[in-house]
């Protein structure tokens, strides 16, 4: 298992429910194609997870 994941948003946040917003937001994205790199725990691949559809990740 990696210890660190890299993070980029690759789709909009406009019209998604505010709990996407909200994990968008607490993974450390604001912009689209931003990439943020975090420690690789439950917790993150959890938010993640829950916004699949809206980020891609990439182990490091």
């Amino acid at each position: 298992m990696a210890k660190k994941l890299e993070v980029t948003l690759t789709r909009s946040v406009i019209g998604r429910p505010k709990d996407q917003r909200a994990t968008v937001k607490a993974l450390g994205l604001s912009k689209i194609r931003q990439s943020v790199v975090l420690e690789d725990n439950p917790a993150i691949r959890g938010m993640a997870n829950k916004v699949s559809h809206l980020v891609s990740v990439k182990e490091v």
